[in-house]
């Protein structure tokens, strides 16, 4: 098995943190959300994002790696949940004004910010095998999510 290094570990805590952000934004979106197609498809989204923390973190207690634990440097995962934070911030004030293309708008903007996360680990030579396989089949989901959100956001302007 390949040595886990700090910036592996912190990786994990990172997308960890990103999916379990995502998953209540998400969820957020889903009952801010006027479209009933929407809300399910939100509320779908919300699930998927928190079966990929619950993934990530058994992945990572393979390894050792505890990212409920957060046993990187302090400071540094902080970065990575300040970004997170960042990405999904308006999603409220969105879903205060029940306007779905402005929800969705913000849906893309937290997706963006995770795939960012996602390549940034992927970027990572010292990854091994099983966990890219795992973050790159994530990756291609999000990105997958984050392209109907674009285009439904278009048809809802």
């Amino acid at each position: 098995m390949a040595a886990i290094t700090g910036d592996i570990a912190r990786a994990y805590n990172d997308l960890v943190e990103i999916n379990k952000t995502a998953a209540k934004g998400y969820q957020e979106a889903a009952e801010g959300a006027s479209s009933g197609e929407l809300k399910a498809n939100l509320s779908k989204f919300s699930q998927q994002r928190a079966q990929f923390a619950s993934e990530l973190t058994q992945h990572a207690q393979q390894f050792g790696i505890n990212p409920e634990e957060g046993n990187t440097i302090e400071g540094l995962a902080a970065d990575a949940a300040a970004a997170v934070h960042r990405g999904w911030i308006n999603i409220k004030s969105a879903i205060t004004g029940q306007d779905d293309a402005a929800i969705l708008g913000e849906c893309e903007t937290g997706d963006a910010t995770a795939l960012q996360a996602y390549e940034t680990a992927l970027k990572s030579a010292e990854l091994p095998a099983e966990a890219r396989s795992v973050i790159q089949q994530q990756h291609g989901e999000i990105l997958s999510a984050k392209n109907w959100i674009t285009q439904q956001k278009s048809v809802s302007r």
